[in-house]
């Protein structure tokens, strides 16, 4: 029932800036806590950052706290991903998530029901 679409990713300088956009279909969109997760080669998937259905509510991995922002627009059923001061460790493949809307899950980093397709980011150094 629902489908997400990530874009914005490329290629960037060592401290630059990019945003990443995650188009949802489907009505429930509003009330559904969304979040974002990378993947470098070789390596396991990686919780970014969450948001609650609202909006009032983020969590953010350690890696790039005070760094990243998640938002969303729910009239647009988009969730977005300002990351700033880009590091090389950010190269990685990635993916929004959505979780079942009225799903009842403790904590922020897992209980994702949804996926998208990935959108590439290239740091270079």
């Amino acid at each position: 029932q629902v489908q997400l679409v990530e874009s914005g990713g490329g290629l960037v300088q060592a401290g630059g800036s990019l945003r990443l956009s995650c188009a949802a279909s489907g009505r429930t969109f509003s009330s559904a806590v969304m979040g974002w997760f990378r993947q470098a080669p070789g390596k396991e998937r990686e919780f970014v950052a969450a948001i609650s259905g609202s909006g009032g509510s983020t969590y953010y991995g350690d890696s790039v706290k005070g760094r990243f922002t998640i938002s969303r627009d729910n009239a647009k059923n988009t969730v977005f991903l300002q990351m700033n001061s880009l590091k090389p460790e950010d190269t990685a493949n990635y993916y929004c998530a959505a979780r079942r809307p009225g799903s009842v899950v403790d904590g922020w980093e897992y209980g994702y029901n949804y996926w998208g397709q990935g959108t590439q980011v290239t740091v270079s150094s």
